[in-house]
């Protein structure tokens, strides 16, 4: 046995380690040395030895949480939301259902509080899912809620992304499941609410837990708004295609489902110019059934897109009605005063900015000067259609509108649409440009009304660097050679205004237009020397707005159609309206001087019938397909458009033989309808005149020179300016007003203004309005044009049609 003393723990260690002791750890090497060699050999531990204190938090650690205080914080949040889903899940109850699944009418009235229309008669049949084909349930899962069958009642990220999205500034956007849409359909409200959201998040979590998920897509099918009054896949499917449910196809219930996400805007039979749209969605929907393997790819390749049918109005809505409630709603709806799925749940009273008087004076115009003089007899008389619209100019209020014969007959809203060419009303935007902007023709000279440009028909457009390739057509190709601006816009000379429009600049045609009122995304307003021709397809009410600036002195304001709109008896706010000065008071009084010689003496003599101060201008679409006048008085700006459309296919069609007629042009029934609309709306107020501030210049007239060797505005500058002629007997007003009807002629006929066989201007020659085709010549921009003999006519090209 071993005389050396035993360890407390039993075990050996070498004679002379110190025992370990943990707290040398911190200390120097230095240190740690010297305790081990004045303990070496005694078998005890360091006398004083202690754990070092932590050092205090200085600086900016102590604005740092230490890892205790952020798992004590977590932990007190996580256990308030805990006890917050607790709560809520107790006290909130699934209600019964709302008042809103039976939705009131909403009530329509005229600035005098008369009624107009009453709609929102809740158009529902239940269904039971069975009934609805397992391709229409499965497109509309491919709309709404892909994951709908696996997920829970709520999505919380979708939730937290749509809410972040919103407060970022990139629009409303929707993270709610089928469940909570279903739960907001019908339980609750539409209103957007931190109260309804909470509600909504725990009544679909009950929801989730007491019904199968069947029951809760039957429930939401049979629930949800699709537009044209239809709540519910059934009412959508007799709505849109005329069938039940379990008759519509997978391209059909596609096109159904799509209306979801924005019923009356995907409506592409009442606003055909959303069609892009609606087609980008229908084909999202089939490609998101082709990913989750609802739809086999070679199915979805053959389909093709189910144009839906015509509207079926209520007669309640027949007549003008109809279109004023579209018009309405589209106006509410756009300036996001209520939402449409809102409004559908009725209960609204809407009072309207539209007089009585007025308004059955248009109509009355309309039916006396178009639509009494139509014949079933006739084919071309069925494709006729009439747009008008009536506005203050001064305040911008829509006090007349005229969408068609009747809503429950001809369903779009012809003063609201926007797909027909707007003709030669889009010129005065052309010289109002000029003037706002002291353009100056190729050679220099200051755009007047008395500058001479060349008429000359399919003269080449002349660009900076020479010939532009467009060389449009003048009417009847009816060559004029110099001519003033001022005739010109009298006889619509598609040379002059082309030339016109490059010497001014494209783009500044094209924001004159949008600061006057023309939207800016309307189809076709494109920068080059054609939109002079108005190839544009702005709406009759756009033009209106447009046009009532210039009335107001170059001062714009949007149009407005609603005064007030109250539910329960609280009112909501509406849009305020500001106006400001588009163009130069001066820009604007020198357009409607030129334009009131349109009517004194130039292609709107008919005009003259509503005995008033008038300035106006005719227009008319390629091939005839419409015919429009824009005219005002200093109080009153009304635009009447005759358009062509095929009944049965929607398809644009020509305007010849209609109402009897060879050809309506802008002169005559959209100009004999504004005069005698005109005169009735302002009968019994006080006869004014306009108050013009003109350019400089603007009524001076130059004597000839005699000078005619070459053409003005060629774009050579060394070839001298033509001075301006005397100003034309066309000029100066009849003694009388024009025969209704005059300006048409038997065969041929053209907006003259002028019986058969010409104006006393020509001594015979017929002055037609444009009819907007052009010839593109050979040759890349900017290649020199040929040289000219004196009065020629410009190089010929090979006519090609607008599109």
């Amino acid at each position: 046995m071993s005389d050396e003393p035993q360890q407390p723990s039993g075990e050996h260690e070498p004679h002379g380690w110190p025992p370990r002791d943990p707290s040398a750890h911190g200390r120097d090497n230095g240190n740690v040395g010297a305790e081990q060699g004045g303990n070496a050999g005694t078998g005890k531990q360091p006398t004083g030895s202690r754990s070092p204190k932590r050092p205090k938090r200085t600086g900016w650690r102590r604005a740092v949480p230490t890892w205790r205080m952020a798992l004590g914080t977590v932990l007190v949040v996580a256990l308030l939301l805990i006890g917050g889903f607790i709560a809520g899940y107790e006290v909130v109850d699934i209600p019964p259902a709302n008042a809103s699944a039976t939705a009131q009418s909403n009530v329509y009235l005229y600035k005098d509080g008369s009624v107009i229309a009453r709609s929102g008669d809740v158009n529902r049949e239940n269904v039971r899912l069975a009934q609805v084909p397992l391709t229409v349930q499965h497109a509309v899962l491919a709309a709404e809620d892909r994951d709908f069958y696996s997920e829970r009642a709520v999505d919380l990220k979708a939730m937290t992304r749509a809410a972040w999205n919103t407060l970022t500034g990139k629009g409303r956007q929707g993270g709610s499941t089928i469940t909570q849409q279903y739960v907001k359909n019908y339980y609750l409200g539409q209103e957007q609410t931190v109260i309804r959201k909470i509600k909504e998040f725990f009544i679909a979590v009950k929801l989730n837990r007491e019904e199968s998920k069947n029951q809760i897509f039957e429930g939401y099918l049979n629930t949800s708004y699709f537009g044209r009054n239809a709540y519910g896949i059934q009412a959508a499917a007799q709505a849109y295609y005329g069938k039940d449910v379990g008759d519509i196809t997978t391209a059909e219930g596609a096109y159904l489902a799509s209306l979801l996400n924005a019923p009356s805007a995907y409506d592409v039979v009442v606003h055909p110019q959303n069609k892009p749209a609606a087609l980008a969605r229908w084909n999202y929907v089939l490609d998101g059934m082709v990913k989750e393997k609802w739809l086999g790819p070679a199915e979805r390749a053959a389909m093709t897109f189910p144009v839906p049918g015509k509207v079926k109005s209520s007669t309640g809505l027949s007549g003008q009605r109809g279109y004023i409630v579209q018009a309405v709603e589209d106006y509410l709806t756009s300036n996001k005063v209520i939402d449409e799925n809102t409004l559908a749940t009725g209960g609204y009273r809407i009072t309207t900015t539209l007089e009585k008087k007025k308004q059955n004076a248009l109509v009355k115009a309309v039916d006396d000067n178009v639509m009494s003089k139509t014949s079933s007899e006739r084919t071309a008389d069925r494709n006729v259609r009439v747009g008008g619209a009536s506005v203050d100019s001064k305040t911008g209020r829509v006090v007349a509108m005229y969408g068609g014969v009747d809503y429950t007959r001809q369903y779009v809203n012809n003063a609201t649409r926007r797909d027909y060419q707007v003709g030669s009303t889009f010129k005065p935007f052309v010289f109002t440009s000029a003037v706002a902007n002291g353009s100056t023709t190729q050679d220099g000279r200051r755009i007047t009304p008395n500058t001479v440009y060349d008429g000359t028909n399919k003269r080449m457009v002349q660009g900076p660097g020479g010939p532009t390739g467009y060389a449009p057509a003048n009417e009847d190709d009816v060559s004029y050679g110099p001519i003033t601006v001022r005739a010109a816009t009298d006889k619509s000379v598609n040379a002059v205004y082309a030339q016109m429009a490059e010497d001014v600049g494209p783009e500044r045609v094209k924001q004159t237009a949008i600061s006057l009122g023309i939207p800016a995304d309307t189809p076709d307003l494109t920068p080059t020397p054609s939109v002079a021709l108005g190839v544009a397809t702005a709406s009759v009410l756009d033009m209106a707005e447009a046009y009532a600036t210039l009335a107001n002195h170059g001062r714009h304001g949007a149009y407005t159609l609603v005064d007030k709109v109250s539910k329960d008896g609280v009112e909501l706010e509406l849009p305020g309206r500001s106006t400001r000065q588009a163009v130069s008071r001066e820009a604007a009084d020198t357009t409607t001087a030129v334009l009131q010689s349109v009517v004194e003496g130039g292609t709107a003599t008919a005009a003259q019938a509503a005995g008033r101060p008038a300035a106006g201008k005719t227009g008319t679409a390629e091939e005839d397909r419409a015919a429009w006048f824009a005219g005002y008085t200093p109080d009153l700006t009304t635009v009447i458009a005759v358009m062509g459309q095929d009944p049965e296919t929607g398809v644009q069609k020509p305007l010849y033989g209609a109402l009897g007629l060879a050809r309506i042009n802008g002169g005559g029934a959209p100009a004999q309808t504004w005069a005698q609309y005109t005169e009735a709306a302002l009968r019994g107020t006080t006869v004014k005149g306009f108050d013009l501030t003109v350019e400089k210049g603007a009524e001076e007239t130059l004597p000839p020179t005699g000078q005619s060797s070459s053409p003005a505005g060629t774009g050579s500058p060394s070839e001298p300016p033509f001075s301006a002629p005397p100003s034309s007997p066309a000029s100066t007003p009849p003694s009388s007003p024009p025969t209704p009807g005059s300006s048409e002629p038997d065969t041929g006929g053209t907006d003259t203004g002028f019986p058969p066989g010409g104006g006393p201007e020509d001594g015979g020659r017929n002055y037609g309005e444009d009819e907007d085709r052009y010839d593109f010549l050979p040759g890349a921009r900017g290649t020199p044009a040929p040289q000219a003999p004196p009065a020629p006519a410009a190089p010929q090209g090979t006519p090609v049609p607008l599109q």
